[in-house]
Protein backbone atom coordinates (compact mmCIF):
# COMPACT_ATOMS: atom_id res chain seq x y z
CA UNK A 1 0.00 0.00 0.00
CA UNK A 2 3.30 2.53 0.82
CA UNK A 3 4.29 1.70 -2.32
CA UNK A 4 1.28 2.41 -4.40
CA UNK A 5 1.24 5.80 -2.40
CA UNK A 6 4.84 6.31 -2.88
CA UNK A 7 4.30 5.54 -7.38
CA UNK A 8 0.91 7.97 -7.03
CA UNK A 9 3.06 10.68 -5.53
CA UNK A 10 6.26 10.81 -7.95
CA UNK A 11 3.68 10.60 -11.17
CA UNK A 12 1.86 13.90 -9.47
CA UNK A 13 6.04 14.96 -8.20
CA UNK A 14 6.50 14.63 -12.15
CA UNK A 15 2.84 16.35 -13.72
CA UNK A 16 4.14 19.16 -11.71
CA UNK A 17 7.43 19.42 -12.84
CA UNK A 18 5.79 19.35 -16.27
CA UNK A 19 3.36 22.69 -15.47
CA UNK A 20 6.52 24.21 -13.92
CA UNK A 21 8.89 23.77 -16.65
CA UNK A 22 8.23 24.16 -20.27
CA UNK A 23 8.43 21.42 -22.95
CA UNK A 24 12.13 21.47 -24.68
CA UNK A 25 11.53 24.15 -28.29
CA UNK A 26 13.85 21.96 -30.12
CA UNK A 27 11.56 20.99 -32.30
CA UNK A 28 10.13 24.77 -32.54
CA UNK A 29 14.01 26.46 -32.90
CA UNK A 30 14.55 23.28 -35.58
CA UNK A 31 11.28 24.40 -37.46
CA UNK A 32 12.72 28.38 -37.70
CA UNK A 33 16.61 27.33 -38.58
CA UNK A 34 14.85 25.36 -41.40
CA UNK A 35 12.81 28.26 -42.52
CA UNK A 36 16.00 30.72 -42.01
CA UNK A 37 17.66 28.67 -44.30
CA UNK A 38 15.09 28.08 -47.08
CA UNK A 39 14.95 31.76 -47.03
CA UNK A 40 18.70 32.72 -47.39
CA UNK A 41 18.96 30.12 -50.01
CA UNK A 42 16.39 32.05 -52.14
CA UNK A 43 17.71 35.45 -51.65
CA UNK A 44 21.20 33.98 -52.64
CA UNK A 45 19.20 32.65 -56.22
CA UNK A 46 17.91 35.92 -56.73
CA UNK A 47 21.07 37.72 -56.45
CA UNK A 48 22.89 35.39 -58.33
CA UNK A 49 19.64 35.51 -61.38
CA UNK A 50 20.37 39.88 -60.96
CA UNK A 51 23.61 39.43 -60.90
CA UNK A 52 23.63 37.42 -64.38
CA UNK A 53 20.78 39.78 -65.66
CA UNK A 54 23.04 42.70 -64.70
CA UNK A 55 25.63 40.93 -66.62
CA UNK A 56 23.43 40.33 -69.94
CA UNK A 57 22.16 44.12 -69.69
CA UNK A 58 26.02 45.64 -69.69
CA UNK A 59 27.10 43.16 -72.22
CA UNK A 60 24.59 44.06 -74.36
CA UNK A 61 24.56 48.05 -73.71
CA UNK A 62 28.61 47.71 -74.38
CA UNK A 63 27.71 46.08 -77.92
CA UNK A 64 25.21 48.60 -78.45
CA UNK A 65 27.66 51.46 -77.43
CA UNK A 66 30.32 49.92 -79.49
CA UNK A 67 27.67 49.51 -82.35
CA UNK A 68 26.69 52.77 -82.28
CA UNK A 69 29.86 54.28 -81.85
CA UNK A 70 32.71 52.04 -84.17
CA UNK A 71 30.78 50.30 -86.56
CA UNK A 72 30.60 52.02 -90.16
CA UNK A 73 27.53 50.80 -92.61
CA UNK A 74 28.91 50.24 -96.12
CA UNK A 75 25.18 50.32 -98.17
CA UNK A 76 21.72 51.34 -97.31
CA UNK A 77 18.13 50.04 -99.07
CA UNK A 78 15.00 52.18 -99.66
CA UNK A 79 12.51 52.37 -96.76
CA UNK A 80 9.94 54.22 -98.70
CA UNK A 81 10.18 56.87 -101.58
CA UNK A 82 7.92 59.78 -102.44
CA UNK A 83 7.06 62.13 -105.21
CA UNK A 84 6.79 65.39 -104.71
CA UNK A 85 5.83 68.64 -106.20
CA UNK A 86 9.12 70.62 -107.17
CA UNK A 87 7.44 73.99 -107.91
CA UNK A 88 9.65 76.71 -107.27
CA UNK A 89 11.82 75.14 -104.56
CA UNK A 90 14.04 76.95 -102.63
CA UNK A 91 15.20 74.72 -99.25
CA UNK A 92 13.93 72.70 -96.45
CA UNK A 93 14.56 73.25 -92.66
CA UNK A 94 14.43 70.69 -89.91
CA UNK A 95 10.67 71.62 -88.19
CA UNK A 96 10.46 69.12 -84.98
CA UNK A 97 10.62 65.72 -86.49
CA UNK A 98 9.33 66.56 -89.65
CA UNK A 99 10.40 68.67 -92.45
CA UNK A 100 9.74 71.88 -93.60
CA UNK A 101 9.81 72.57 -98.02
CA UNK A 102 9.50 75.91 -98.81
CA UNK A 103 9.22 77.52 -102.37
CA UNK A 104 8.70 80.87 -103.92
CA UNK A 105 4.38 79.98 -104.06
CA UNK A 106 4.12 77.77 -100.90
CA UNK A 107 5.09 75.64 -97.94
CA UNK A 108 4.22 72.48 -97.32
CA UNK A 109 4.76 70.17 -93.53
CA UNK A 110 6.11 66.59 -94.23
CA UNK A 111 6.53 64.08 -91.83
CA UNK A 112 8.97 61.65 -91.66
CA UNK A 113 7.42 59.12 -93.97
CA UNK A 114 6.64 61.62 -96.71
CA UNK A 115 3.73 62.49 -95.88
CA UNK A 116 2.19 65.95 -96.56
CA UNK A 117 0.47 67.11 -93.49
CA UNK A 118 -0.32 70.44 -94.55
CA UNK A 119 0.12 73.04 -97.72
CA UNK A 120 0.46 76.77 -97.50
CA UNK A 121 0.30 78.93 -100.59
CA UNK A 122 1.94 82.65 -101.21
CA UNK A 123 3.50 84.32 -103.73
CA UNK A 124 6.95 85.68 -102.13
CA UNK A 125 9.94 86.53 -105.00
CA UNK A 126 12.73 85.27 -102.05
CA UNK A 127 11.50 83.45 -99.56
CA UNK A 128 13.68 83.20 -96.07
CA UNK A 129 13.06 81.01 -93.24
CA UNK A 130 13.33 80.23 -89.59
CA UNK A 131 12.43 77.50 -87.45
CA UNK A 132 12.33 77.14 -83.66
CA UNK A 133 10.78 74.61 -81.43
CA UNK A 134 7.28 74.37 -82.53
CA UNK A 135 7.01 77.52 -84.72
CA UNK A 136 8.65 78.34 -88.16
CA UNK A 137 8.59 81.64 -90.12
CA UNK A 138 8.87 82.32 -94.01
CA UNK A 139 9.54 85.99 -94.86
CA UNK A 140 9.80 87.70 -98.34
CA UNK A 141 13.34 89.08 -98.20
CA UNK A 142 12.99 92.53 -99.46
CA UNK A 143 9.17 92.12 -99.46
CA UNK A 144 6.26 92.65 -97.08
CA UNK A 145 5.02 89.74 -95.94
CA UNK A 146 6.01 87.46 -92.81
CA UNK A 147 4.17 83.89 -92.44
CA UNK A 148 3.95 82.39 -89.18
CA UNK A 149 3.50 78.52 -88.56
CA UNK A 150 3.17 76.01 -86.20
CA UNK A 151 3.10 72.25 -86.98
CA UNK A 152 -0.82 72.68 -87.17
CA UNK A 153 -0.34 74.99 -89.92
CA UNK A 154 -0.72 78.30 -91.10
CA UNK A 155 -1.14 80.87 -87.66
CA UNK A 156 -0.75 84.50 -89.00
CA UNK A 157 0.74 86.75 -91.26
CA UNK A 158 2.25 90.33 -90.93
CA UNK A 159 2.43 92.86 -93.83
CA UNK A 160 5.20 95.46 -93.04
CA UNK A 161 5.36 99.12 -94.63
CA UNK A 162 9.44 98.66 -95.18
CA UNK A 163 11.00 95.73 -96.64
CA UNK A 164 12.01 92.63 -94.74
CA UNK A 165 15.74 92.01 -94.44
CA UNK A 166 16.02 88.58 -91.97
CA UNK A 167 13.32 87.22 -89.69
CA UNK A 168 13.46 84.89 -86.65
CA UNK A 169 10.53 83.15 -84.36
CA UNK A 170 10.56 81.94 -81.16
CA UNK A 171 9.87 78.26 -79.86
CA UNK A 172 5.94 80.48 -78.52
CA UNK A 173 5.60 82.12 -82.39
CA UNK A 174 6.81 85.27 -80.79
CA UNK A 175 8.32 86.58 -84.46
CA UNK A 176 11.37 89.53 -84.54
CA UNK A 177 12.48 90.94 -87.97
CA UNK A 178 14.66 93.61 -89.47
CA UNK A 179 12.88 96.19 -91.96
CA UNK A 180 15.16 98.13 -94.03
CA UNK A 181 14.90 102.29 -94.44
CA UNK A 182 16.92 104.30 -96.57
CA UNK A 183 18.75 105.76 -93.36
CA UNK A 184 18.18 103.20 -90.84
CA UNK A 185 17.17 99.54 -90.06
CA UNK A 186 14.70 98.76 -87.42
CA UNK A 187 14.25 95.36 -85.32
CA UNK A 188 10.18 95.21 -85.16
CA UNK A 189 7.93 92.29 -82.74
CA UNK A 190 4.86 90.51 -84.06
CA UNK A 191 2.33 88.09 -82.28
CA UNK A 192 1.77 84.65 -83.81
CA UNK A 193 -1.35 85.71 -85.48
CA UNK A 194 0.66 88.94 -87.64
CA UNK A 195 -0.20 91.74 -85.19
CA UNK A 196 2.78 93.97 -84.26
CA UNK A 197 3.63 94.43 -80.63
CA UNK A 198 4.41 97.44 -79.53
CA UNK A 199 8.30 96.39 -79.49
CA UNK A 200 10.80 98.05 -81.83
CA UNK A 201 14.61 98.86 -81.98
CA UNK A 202 16.45 101.22 -84.56
CA UNK A 203 19.84 101.03 -85.27
CA UNK A 204 21.95 103.34 -87.63
CA UNK A 205 25.20 102.38 -89.36
CA UNK A 206 26.93 105.25 -87.93
CA UNK A 207 24.80 105.50 -84.15
CA UNK A 208 26.08 103.62 -81.73
CA UNK A 209 24.03 100.83 -81.71
CA UNK A 210 25.44 100.19 -85.22
CA UNK A 211 23.67 97.84 -87.92
CA UNK A 212 22.01 95.16 -87.88
CA UNK A 213 22.80 92.23 -89.93
CA UNK A 214 21.26 88.71 -88.11
CA UNK A 215 19.16 88.73 -85.14
CA UNK A 216 17.94 85.50 -82.86
CA UNK A 217 15.37 85.08 -80.64
CA UNK A 218 15.86 83.04 -77.38
CA UNK A 219 13.18 79.86 -77.52
CA UNK A 220 10.51 81.41 -74.85
CA UNK A 221 11.02 84.12 -76.73
CA UNK A 222 12.18 86.93 -73.96
CA UNK A 223 15.87 87.55 -75.40
CA UNK A 224 17.07 88.61 -78.42
CA UNK A 225 21.32 88.31 -79.65
CA UNK A 226 21.76 90.28 -82.52
CA UNK A 227 24.96 91.20 -84.71
CA UNK A 228 25.89 94.74 -85.62
CA UNK A 229 28.18 96.60 -88.02
CA UNK A 230 29.31 100.12 -87.63
CA UNK A 231 32.22 102.34 -88.49
CA UNK A 232 34.45 103.11 -86.24
CA UNK A 233 37.75 105.34 -87.37
CA UNK A 234 36.84 104.69 -91.25
CA UNK A 235 36.93 100.98 -89.92
CA UNK A 236 34.07 97.87 -90.18
CA UNK A 237 33.70 96.39 -87.13
CA UNK A 238 31.27 93.99 -85.33
CA UNK A 239 29.27 93.57 -82.59
CA UNK A 240 27.28 91.58 -80.09
CA UNK A 241 24.36 92.82 -78.63
CA UNK A 242 21.81 91.27 -76.01
CA UNK A 243 18.25 92.93 -75.59
CA UNK A 244 15.88 91.54 -72.46
CA UNK A 245 12.08 91.61 -73.64
CA UNK A 246 10.96 90.32 -69.85
CA UNK A 247 9.92 92.25 -67.24
CA UNK A 248 13.34 92.42 -65.61
CA UNK A 249 14.01 94.35 -68.84
CA UNK A 250 12.36 97.26 -68.32
CA UNK A 251 14.63 98.43 -65.95
CA UNK A 252 17.18 98.73 -68.70
CA UNK A 253 17.18 101.78 -71.29
CA UNK A 254 16.36 99.88 -74.84
CA UNK A 255 16.20 96.61 -73.23
CA UNK A 256 19.83 96.55 -73.81
CA UNK A 257 21.29 94.54 -71.03
CA UNK A 258 24.86 93.43 -73.11
CA UNK A 259 27.28 94.54 -75.90
CA UNK A 260 30.79 93.05 -77.07
CA UNK A 261 32.88 94.81 -79.31
CA UNK A 262 36.14 93.98 -78.11
CA UNK A 263 36.53 90.24 -79.43
CA UNK A 264 35.34 91.71 -83.22
CA UNK A 265 37.65 94.01 -83.81
CA UNK A 266 38.02 94.95 -87.62
CA UNK A 267 35.63 92.15 -87.71
CA UNK A 268 32.27 90.94 -89.45
CA UNK A 269 29.84 88.71 -87.20
CA UNK A 270 27.54 87.10 -90.14
CA UNK A 271 25.27 85.10 -87.76
CA UNK A 272 24.06 84.45 -84.10
CA UNK A 273 21.77 81.96 -82.47
CA UNK A 274 20.04 81.12 -79.17
CA UNK A 275 20.78 77.34 -78.80
CA UNK A 276 18.71 77.37 -76.17
CA UNK A 277 17.17 80.01 -73.31
CA UNK A 278 20.99 80.34 -71.63
CA UNK A 279 23.23 79.73 -74.78
CA UNK A 280 24.22 81.44 -77.67
CA UNK A 281 26.57 81.77 -80.31
CA UNK A 282 28.14 84.03 -82.70
CA UNK A 283 29.93 83.30 -86.23
CA UNK A 284 32.68 85.46 -87.34
CA UNK A 285 34.95 85.58 -89.56
CA UNK A 286 37.84 85.05 -86.65
CA UNK A 287 35.68 82.20 -85.04
CA UNK A 288 32.79 81.21 -82.94
CA UNK A 289 32.16 83.03 -79.66
CA UNK A 290 29.44 81.37 -77.08
CA UNK A 291 27.86 83.50 -74.61
CA UNK A 292 25.83 82.97 -71.47
CA UNK A 293 22.75 84.41 -69.93
CA UNK A 294 22.42 83.04 -67.12
CA UNK A 295 22.38 86.16 -65.53
CA UNK A 296 19.42 87.76 -67.67
CA UNK A 297 20.85 91.45 -66.80
CA UNK A 298 24.75 90.83 -67.15
CA UNK A 299 25.60 88.32 -70.52
CA UNK A 300 28.76 86.54 -70.13
CA UNK A 301 31.21 86.06 -73.21
CA UNK A 302 32.61 82.05 -71.26
CA UNK A 303 34.46 80.86 -74.65
CA UNK A 304 36.01 82.13 -77.74
CA UNK A 305 37.22 79.64 -80.38
CA UNK A 306 39.64 81.31 -82.63
CA UNK A 307 39.97 79.99 -86.46
CA UNK A 308 43.49 79.21 -87.31
CA UNK A 309 42.59 79.37 -91.02
CA UNK A 310 39.80 80.22 -92.76
CA UNK A 311 36.64 79.09 -92.30
CA UNK A 312 34.46 77.39 -94.92
CA UNK A 313 30.74 76.63 -93.51
CA UNK A 314 29.01 76.76 -89.74
CA UNK A 315 26.02 74.91 -88.46
CA UNK A 316 24.54 74.41 -85.17
CA UNK A 317 22.02 72.56 -83.02
CA UNK A 318 19.73 73.19 -80.38
CA UNK A 319 22.83 71.40 -78.37
CA UNK A 320 25.86 71.46 -80.81
CA UNK A 321 27.68 74.54 -83.15
CA UNK A 322 30.64 73.52 -85.61
CA UNK A 323 32.77 75.08 -87.78
CA UNK A 324 34.73 73.80 -90.97
CA UNK A 325 37.96 75.40 -91.44
CA UNK A 326 40.99 74.67 -94.31
CA UNK A 327 44.00 72.58 -92.76
CA UNK A 328 47.02 73.13 -94.27
CA UNK A 329 49.02 70.57 -92.05
CA UNK A 330 48.63 66.55 -93.59
CA UNK A 331 46.93 64.94 -96.24
CA UNK A 332 43.38 66.10 -94.91
CA UNK A 333 42.37 69.41 -96.67
CA UNK A 334 39.48 70.20 -94.41
CA UNK A 335 39.12 69.64 -90.50
CA UNK A 336 35.48 69.37 -88.89
CA UNK A 337 35.08 70.76 -85.24
CA UNK A 338 32.33 70.73 -83.18
CA UNK A 339 31.25 71.99 -79.50
CA UNK A 340 29.07 71.73 -76.60
CA UNK A 341 26.63 74.34 -76.20
CA UNK A 342 29.01 75.93 -73.74
CA UNK A 343 31.65 76.01 -75.92
CA UNK A 344 33.54 73.15 -74.72
CA UNK A 345 34.87 70.32 -77.62
CA UNK A 346 33.14 67.55 -78.51
CA UNK A 347 35.53 66.39 -81.19
CA UNK A 348 37.66 67.37 -84.23
CA UNK A 349 38.57 65.58 -87.20
CA UNK A 350 40.14 65.77 -90.43
CA UNK A 351 38.41 64.68 -94.01
CA UNK A 352 38.66 65.16 -97.77
CA UNK A 353 35.12 65.85 -99.24
CA UNK A 354 33.74 68.02 -101.67
CA UNK A 355 30.75 68.71 -99.80
CA UNK A 356 28.39 71.80 -100.25
CA UNK A 357 26.30 71.55 -96.96
CA UNK A 358 26.76 70.84 -93.67
CA UNK A 359 23.76 69.85 -90.89
CA UNK A 360 23.75 68.79 -87.46
CA UNK A 361 20.89 66.61 -86.58
CA UNK A 362 20.48 65.14 -83.39
CA UNK A 363 23.92 63.02 -82.55
CA UNK A 364 25.28 63.06 -86.43
CA UNK A 365 26.53 65.84 -88.30
CA UNK A 366 25.92 65.01 -91.89
CA UNK A 367 28.30 66.35 -94.57
CA UNK A 368 26.66 66.17 -98.41
CA UNK A 369 26.58 67.65 -101.88
CA UNK A 370 23.95 66.97 -104.46
CA UNK A 371 24.69 63.13 -105.20
CA UNK A 372 26.64 61.88 -101.65
CA UNK A 373 27.44 62.31 -98.11
CA UNK A 374 28.97 61.40 -95.39
CA UNK A 375 27.60 60.97 -91.91
CA UNK A 376 29.73 61.01 -88.86
CA UNK A 377 28.40 60.46 -84.84
CA UNK A 378 29.70 63.30 -82.06
CA UNK A 379 32.63 60.64 -81.12
CA UNK A 380 34.02 61.83 -84.67
CA UNK A 381 34.12 58.74 -86.34
CA UNK A 382 32.90 58.14 -89.99
CA UNK A 383 29.48 56.00 -89.68
CA UNK A 384 28.68 56.01 -93.83
CA UNK A 385 29.93 57.44 -96.70
CA UNK A 386 27.44 56.53 -99.91
CA UNK A 387 26.10 57.87 -102.91
CA UNK A 388 22.33 58.64 -104.42
CA UNK A 389 20.86 58.33 -108.14
CA UNK A 390 18.80 61.44 -107.46
CA UNK A 391 19.44 65.34 -106.69
CA UNK A 392 19.34 65.95 -103.35
CA UNK A 393 19.20 69.44 -100.70
CA UNK A 394 18.70 68.05 -97.51
CA UNK A 395 19.59 64.48 -95.23
CA UNK A 396 18.55 64.42 -91.87
CA UNK A 397 17.70 61.36 -89.10
CA UNK A 398 15.13 58.92 -89.92
CA UNK A 399 12.73 57.10 -87.51
CA UNK A 400 15.07 54.64 -86.29
CA UNK A 401 19.07 55.08 -85.30
CA UNK A 402 20.07 53.43 -88.47
CA UNK A 403 17.56 54.98 -91.28
CA UNK A 404 18.04 58.53 -93.24
CA UNK A 405 15.39 60.57 -94.86
CA UNK A 406 17.23 61.97 -98.09
CA UNK A 407 15.02 65.24 -99.84
CA UNK A 408 15.79 66.74 -102.95
CA UNK A 409 13.42 68.89 -105.37
CA UNK A 410 11.10 66.45 -106.69
CA UNK A 411 12.15 63.30 -103.99
CA UNK A 412 12.31 62.08 -100.61
CA UNK A 413 13.55 58.78 -99.66
CA UNK A 414 14.31 56.78 -96.17
CA UNK A 415 16.95 54.87 -96.27
CA UNK A 416 17.43 52.36 -93.64
CA UNK A 417 21.77 52.03 -93.82
CA UNK A 418 23.10 48.06 -94.48
CA UNK A 419 23.70 45.87 -91.52
CA UNK A 420 26.72 44.43 -93.00
CA UNK A 421 30.12 46.71 -92.39
CA UNK A 422 33.21 47.24 -91.00
CA UNK A 423 35.23 48.25 -87.55
CA UNK A 424 36.97 51.50 -88.43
Amino acid sequence: MSDMNSMNREIKKDQLRRQIVPASPQKDEDSNEIIKRARTKVKKKKLKIFLVVLFILSAGAVSLYTYLNYYQYTGYSVVWEKSLNEGSYVGYLDFGTNVLKYSKDGASYIDNQGKEVWIQSYEMKSPVASVNGSYAVIADQQGNSIYVFDKTGNTGVANTVLPIIKASVSAHGVVAAILEDTTSNYVYFYKRDGSTLDVKIKALLGGDSGYPVDISLSPDGTQLIGSYAFLKNGTMNGRVAFHNFAEIGKSVPNRLVGGFDEPYESTFVAQVKFLDDTYSCAFADNGISFYSTKNALSPELIKQIPAEDEIRSVFYSDKYAGMITDNPEGENPYKLSVYKSNGNLKFTSGFQYQYTHADIDGNLVILYNEDSCRVYNMSGRLKFSGTFDFPITKIRNGRFPNTLIVSGPQNMKEIRLQIGGQYQ
